[in-house]
């Protein structure tokens, strides 16, 4: 891109001495209107002279007309001067505009190849990442330690410090509109993608400007959630955005922002983007094989009590603290909060949840601060576990990776000797059987209990899963009739050599 010392024109002033141009003085970009009334003065002497003054276009730039003819000489070439300056001045005004204009120009075409390159540089390092885990598991055994030890005080979460890199989508009108919806297809978008639009979702709830947040704090803050999710198959980042993408589109769909306040709404976005940090990859495991994280809480939820505990060790540091400028007794119930949503995710006090909101459903009172807990820990229950409810293409993507994720564990306690999850066991469990009895049992019942409050999300949430359960009991028919068609093939065939 060029300077603007290129598109600079000239400033002329052409001396007429009886009637004839005789001089054409050329005054540079640097020349300040001192130079200009300097020369003038110094040519007022000279007879029959009179002074022009032409434009970078080439016309003349006139004369006050009001200046009276009859004026002294001297009065005349200060009103001569007095112009000239003026337009000096405008000219030098207008270059600075142009140079401005260009080097703007010129510094978000900077930004914008950096922001390519930060793609390129995130890319590179999710492959580190995953060809580090990778090096892990070939190298014996599966650690399944908690990422960081809090009974070192030096091993902390290190975000970086940096101004955020990851470059700012501008998102379309049809993506904004999708995202308010359960239908959104969550595996077409890249990380730095994905984190585009959690910020666009804080900003557009309002909660930015509830909560004073720094928009460079919610980035570093948003960049360091990332950052603490491993890349297990189903346990990741993506499902961390999947969950919270769920939650905006049931805050838009029930029309939350009408009922529920803003700090309300903070607390299940936030509880939603932190609710599985630094997951290891394996549930029930835990208890059984005796954990550090089992130890230190004790066999009380010890995953989802590690998630907070991640979470708020982020939030500690100032740097990514996006409740900074919150009052201190405001955000002891903010945290309060999140802690409460987040240990509801525990699939073990699924029950407890449930039977809470079912109490107080039909007679649901949004200004009773103990219903309105009830009710979040409910959503937030829903969107953990709500793939089923998306299309099918994009739904048994994840059940694969659930699967893949179960199978790991499963395989590991058999190595270990520990109890297997029968669901977990790939010597048992299909995907039309992993599926059929958690639709039937768990999602249908907790999002037909939702509908009692919002009949709205009929439609688009519980129908979809009566059409996952038909779908995957039709699969479930098909396998039994293959697995009965080979059974007596089997049998015919052992027939057959006992009479040979």
């Amino acid at each position: 891109m060029g300077s603007s010392s290129s598109s600079y024109a000239p400033r002329k002033i052409y001396l007429d001495v009886d009637g004839k141009v005789q001089k054409q003085v050329v005054f540079s970009r640097h020349c300040s209107p001192c130079d200009i009334r300097e020369l003038l003065c110094s040519s007022s002497n000279i007879p029959n002279t009179a002074i022009m003054v032409v434009d970078p276009e080439g016309a003349m730039v006139s004369i006050d007309p009001t200046m009276p003819t009859n004026c002294p000489k001297d009065d005349m070439f200060h009103s001569v001067l007095s112009q000239v300056a003026e337009q000096f001045n405008a000219f030098h005004i207008t270059e600075l505009k142009t140079e401005l204009t260009n080097r703007l120009a010129m510094l978000e075409k900077r930004v914008e190849e950096e922001g390519l390159r930060v793609v390129e540089i995130e890319k590179c390092k999710n492959d580190l990442r995953k060809l580090r885990d990778e090096m892990t598991l070939r190298g014996g055994g599966l650690n399944c330690s908690c990422k960081y030890s809090f009974s070192d005080d030096g091993k902390k979460v290190t975000p970086r410090r940096d101004v955020p890199n990851y470059p700012k989508y501008t998102l379309s009108q049809e993506t904004i509109e999708a995202l308010k919806k359960p239908t959104f297809d969550v595996w077409h978008w890249e990380h730095n993608e994905m984190l585009s639009c959690l910020e666009f979702m804080y900003h557009d709830l309002g909660l930015v400007k509830e909560f004073n947040m720094n928009p460079i704090t919610l980035k570093r803050w948003l960049l360091a959630i990332q950052e603490n999710y491993r890349n297990n198959p189903f346990h990741n980042f993506r499902h961390c955005f999947c969950v919270s993408q769920m939650m905006y589109g049931m805050i838009h769909l029930c029309n939350l922002q009408e009922k529920l306040t803003l700090t309300d709404l903070g607390i299940l976005m936030t509880a939603a983007v932190c609710h599985d940090l630094d997951h290891p990859g394996y549930n029930n495991y835990q208890i059984n094989a005796r954990t550090e994280l089992a130890v230190r809480y004790n066999d009380i939820s010890p995953l989802e009590n590690h998630h907070c505990a991640v979470a708020f060790q982020i939030l500690s540091l100032p740097e990514c603290n996006i409740f900074a400028n919150v009052d201190p007794e405001v955000f002891k119930k903010i945290r309060q909060a999140i802690i409460t949503l987040i240990l509801a995710t525990d699939m073990a006090r699924h029950s407890e949840a449930l039977e809470c909101f079912k109490q107080k459903v039909d007679n649901f009172d949004f200004t009773n601060e103990e219903h309105v807990t009830c009710l979040k820990k409910v959503l937030i229950k829903c969107c953990d576990i709500s793939n089923e409810v998306r299309p099918t293409e994009v739904a048994e993507l994840w059940v694969d990776c659930l699967l893949e994720e179960y199978f790991m564990q499963s395989d590991r306690e058999k190595s270990e000797g520990l109890p297997v999850a029968p669901f977990m066991d790939r010597d048992k469990v299909t995907k039309p059987t992993a599926q059929i009895g958690f639709i039937k049992f768990v999602l249908i019942p907790m999002f037909e209990t939702v509908m009692r409050l919002f009949p709205q999300i009929e439609e688009i949430m519980v129908q979809p899963l009566r059409d996952s359960r038909d779908h995957y009991e039709e699969l479930k028919q098909l396998e039994d009739a293959m697995t009965e068609a080979q059974k007596k093939k089997t049998e015919n065939m052992s027939l057959g050599g006992e009479k040979k």
